[in-house]
């Protein structure tokens, strides 16, 4: 579990595409970005998921998608705090390390990219 303190960055998403990945980017909106993901118990990393960006009232919401169809929404936290899931009862875990946010939610594994936050509030 990271300390608020210790997440002291602004995530930033890094894209990445290819062909055999139409189902998923069907599914996601134009300018989805590309991250990794690992789905189901036992699953690698692989660069498998979308994530959509959406300001939701007050709340950025990071929608990401999954090759399979699924979904996780995932709300930014201000000041740089990581994330929280936005729906659902599923704790979720993070730790940062070289600049990486790895998220965990029940048996799903994210890897967000994170810079350090420059003064300024994540939702910006």
């Amino acid at each position: 579990m990271v300390r608020p303190a210790v997440i002291a960055g602004v995530l930033t998403l890094a894209a990445a595409c290819s062909s055999a990945d139409a189902p998923v980017q069907a599914q996601a909106d134009e300018g989805a970005e590309r991250i990794e993901c690992a789905i189901g118990p036992g699953a690698g990393f692989g660069p498998d998921c979308l994530v959509e960006r959406a300001r939701i009232d007050d709340a950025i919401v990071l929608t990401v998608r999954h090759a399979d169809g699924g979904f996780r929404r995932f709300e930014q936290l201000r000041e740089g705090r990581g994330l929280a899931a936005y729906d659902g009862a599923d704790p979720i875990e993070q730790t940062l390390a070289d600049g990486v946010l790895e998220v965990a939610i029940a048996d799903e594994r994210y890897r967000f990219a994170a810079r350090p936050a420059q003064g300024t509030d994540v939702a910006e």
